[in-house]
């Protein structure tokens, strides 16, 4: 593939560090069955990972932009170890709401996490970008499988379930920091005759910019608020083993990741309003397959559409946000980006779990669908005259 060593490395500590996703999205919304007050809070665990992220990105941009991004990414390679051993002592001292605040605080590393494939992209050259953010989320596909084994390895090793996961996924932490030692930034070229950054209400005018922040949000926002409901779904509501769970979370997540091999060759090939048209089909055949049984195999086969359209979205959301902003505007418009994003995805998980014990699994999946449509329109309205959507 002829990438630069930075995007192997990466790859390789995002496939280390994001196993905190896949692990809470299998056992949080059961710790938080476990321990919560309420049954109505059982998914706020979830959730919570996502309000960490969203509330740690814009500070995150900031501190890449002061320290640079290698000192950071070490730093909180050392502080998601630290979250997750906190996340173990909560769960042992069985407390709700100390989780809760455990995992959000596991949910600001991911926001460090979700630089790697900017920090990608600029480490080669322009015909390889595409290429390059797509190939760095291959990581996931390690976490998918390694984040969910952690769960189940670690689960018995102490009195109270699930304590030993997090002790492992310290470890796994660590291993990301490892990984990340090896990073080298790459100082861009950027003309000091340039004009001065312009102030983000400028860029906010770009209907581009806008379609790249809806497709990104929309991605994963319906994402989240499917995934985080359908361990409850499953195991508890309708009578799923634990295994067959984890089969359906660990194969959605590799269907997130897997497709980052041919992600950005398609997006070269065909463009990037087709990746995202692709991405909002997945979704609308998820929701329709969802819809039609509650069997194994149909939550199987809806969890994987709902991957590969996660995938589609968000590689096109990337690339396209890409093409709004100056170098010397990054950090400021990845920090809006990842921001919008993550705030909607924290809104997503938190009404996701009401939104399950209050109408039930088929109400929340077609609730989704409007969301898709409302991308279909703005993908309509931002790029039928944009020469990049087609490039």
């Amino acid at each position: 593939m002829g990438l630069n060593r930075n995007v192997w490395f990466l790859m390789l500590a995002g496939a280390f560090g994001l196993c905190i996703a896949p692990m809470v999205v299998f056992v949080g919304g059961l710790i938080g069955t476990q321990l919560a007050p309420t049954p109505h809070l059982a998914t706020l665990p979830v959730a919570a990972i996502v309000i960490g992220t969203a509330l740690a990105v814009l500070p995150v941009s900031r501190l890449m932009g002061i320290f640079g991004r290698k000192k950071v990414f070490v730093a909180s390679s050392i502080y998601s170890g630290l979250a997750a051993l906190l996340a173990a002592f909560t769960i042992h001292a069985k407390s709700f709401w100390g989780f809760t605040f455990s995992v959000a605080c596991l949910g600001a590393s991911l926001a460090v996490l979700q630089q790697f494939r900017f920090a990608a992209m600029e480490s080669v050259s322009p015909d390889k970008v595409a290429q390059a953010a797509s190939f760095v989320l291959l990581g996931g596909l390690i976490a998918a499988i390694l984040g969910p084994e952690l769960a189940t390895l670690g689960q018995h090793y102490f009195e109270q379930d699930f304590v030993g996961s997090f002790c492992l996924l310290a470890l796994t932490s660590l291993l990301s920091g490892l990984m990340l030692a090896a990073y080298r930034p790459v100082a861009l070229n950027i003309d000091q005759t340039q004009e001065s950054p312009r102030a983000l209400t400028v860029l906010m005018r770009n209907k581009v910019f806008w379609v790249a922040i809806m497709s990104s949000t929309i991605g994963y926002a319906v994402m989240s608020y499917i995934m985080t409901a359908t361990p409850v779904s499953m195991h508890l509501m309708h009578g799923h083993g634990i295994e067959d769970t984890k089969w359906v979370i660990q194969s959605h997540i590799l269907a997130m990741f897997l497709p980052s091999l041919f992600s950005g060759h398609l997006a070269n090939k065909f463009g990037i309003t087709r990746l995202m048209m692709l991405g909002l089909l997945c979704y609308l055949v998820c929701i329709g397959l969802t819809l039609a049984d509650s069997s194994v195999m149909h939550y199987w086969g809806g969890l994987v559409l709902l991957g590969l359209g996660w995938n589609f979205l968000f590689v096109a959301g990337t690339l396209l946000l890409a093409t709004s902003y100056s170098a010397n505007e990054r950090f400021k418009a990845q920090g809006f980006h990842d921001f919008f994003v993550f705030a909607s995805q924290a809104i997503a998980s938190l009404s996701s779990g009401v939104v399950i014990y209050s109408l039930g699994w088929e109400s929340l999946v077609l609730l989704a669908l409007p969301f898709v449509l409302l991308q279909f329109f703005v993908m309509f309205i931002g790029l039928k005259k944009h020469a990049v959507a087609s490039s």
